[in-house]
């Protein structure tokens, strides 16, 4: 645990600790874990005269949640680093050590609660909202939150506005200027999702608010969609789709859309299949004016589009959309392992071209992932993975890379998660 939290940590878990008692029930958990990774082309293809790169990263965290009849109180203190990235004897730490959550919630009724402070937001399949576990640093939000939950019935609202801390307290005085990278300045939502026998539906409204840092303007875009779930027999059905209107940040018109489809083919044997088509639009030549790249802001996008992040996470190549046909693969190996395979094609939604003005192909490129999980006892998972990326003259054009090799990307990663000591009993909320 960083030194800077371990006193306030441990004061305020004793004294947690004390209240269990006699208002209701504290856990106390933790996670350790590590993921070594060989980069040969990971994001973007390397050219051939570039080394690849190979390190070890961890995240650990320590989570405390108290729970009573009228309110309940979550913290998580995490710190992600590399192995190395300090001398084994220093006086300064370049890791991130932070509250990863803090949020307290009070329960107006059975059904119904209001929730403050750091939080993660995870919504249907990701897509737009999502805690983006698999990056060691995961993602959290700031903001206010209302939740109902009936018998087949949820309701969510919540909003944020940022601030950053350039100018803190106490001298801060006037202002509200906002210039932190990739983040909103002010956000609302609102989530409705109903549930049936055999199907579930959800609709996400998203008000996204984005300072400029050439003028200053707060430019607001909109999302909203539905995603949906039905089961006929064997088969299970997801799909969702998505409308973005409104300013992009820098202003610009927005006009785009994305919609997705997948059926998963269910056996009773040790074998699942799953067939999916993802349609995200980019931006047409010819219109200045208007922005057409959908943007899916704030989701876990690594769960969708190859393993090896080449598109959205953190890259927008070049705005160009994209048509992701994927089948996925789930093999049970064993009684606590299973083997996935994942194949993708990708194309362009946009046009491409080069500086001539020609134009390149649309396809990208066909990726493929292989990965292997095993429980090897109660709070642990071994997870072990390969990626290969077939690269097409267009997707080096958009990644700018000149002389490339061939994409590939493995690694391994050993989860712990054990729950440390509970003590109290839970009350239900009247």
């Amino acid at each position: 645990m960083p030194k800077r939290f371990s006193l306030p940590c441990l004061l305020l878990l004793a004294g947690l600790g004390t209240l269990t008692d006699a208002l209701g029930q504290f856990t106390l958990s933790a996670e350790i874990r590590p993921r070594a990774e060989y980069r040969d082309g990971f994001k973007s293809p390397l050219p051939k005269e570039v080394e690849a790169a190979f390190f070890v990263e961890q995240r650990s965290r320590l989570s405390a949640m108290f729970s009573s009849e009228k309110f309940d109180v979550y913290l998580a203190f995490q710190d992600v680093r590399n192995w190395g990235a300090t001398s084994q004897i220093y006086k300064s730490d370049p890791s991130l050590q932070n509250v990863y959550q803090a949020w307290a919630a009070y329960k107006i009724s059975s059904k119904s609660m209001v929730t403050v402070g750091r939080m993660e937001l995870d919504y249907d399949n990701v897509r737009i909202l999502g805690n983006l576990d698999w990056a060691a640093q995961g993602r959290s939000h700031d903001l206010l939150k209302y939740q109902f939950k009936g018998e087949r019935i949820s309701v969510h609202v919540g909003a944020a506005f940022n601030q950053d801390a350039l100018t803190p307290e106490p001298v801060k005085l006037a202002g509200t200027f906002y210039q932190v990278p990739g983040s909103y300045k002010t956000m609302q939502y609102a989530w409705l999702h109903k549930d049936w026998m055999k199907s579930g539906l959800s609709v996400l409204l998203l008000n996204n608010g984005v300072q400029s840092t050439s003028d200053s303007v707060v430019y607001f875009s909109q999302t909203f969609g539905f995603y949906g779930t039905r089961k006929l027999g064997t088969i299970q059905l997801e799909y969702d789709a998505y409308y973005q209107v409104g300013r992009n940040s820098a202003g610009v018109e927005l006009s785009a859309y994305m919609f997705g489809t997948n059926a998963t083919f269910l056996k009773d044997g040790p074998t699942n299949l799953t067939l999916g088509l993802d349609y995200l639009s980019g931006d047409r030549s010819g219109t200045a004016g208007t922005d057409e790249a959908f943007d899916p802001l704030y989701g876990t996008h690594h769960k969708f589009y190859g393993f090896m992040d080449y598109f959205y996470v953190g890259n927008p190549h070049l705005k160009k959309g994209l048509v992701d046909l994927f089948l996925r693969v789930k093999i049970k190996t064993g009684k606590k392992s299973s083997l996935s395979v994942h194949g993708h094609q990708f194309f362009a939604q946009s046009r491409i071209s080069d500086e001539s003005g020609a134009d390149l192909a649309s396809s990208l490129g066909t990726e493929v992932d292989l990965l292997y999980v095993q429980n090897l006892a109660p709070g642990v998972i071994l997870n072990v993975g390969y990626s290969r990326m077939i690269a097409s003259a267009s997707l080096e054009f958009i990644k700018g890379v000149q002389n490339a090799g061939s994409p590939s990307w493995a690694w391994v990663m050993i989860g712990f998660k054990p729950t440390l000591f509970v003590s109290g009993t839970a009350q239900e909320s009247k």
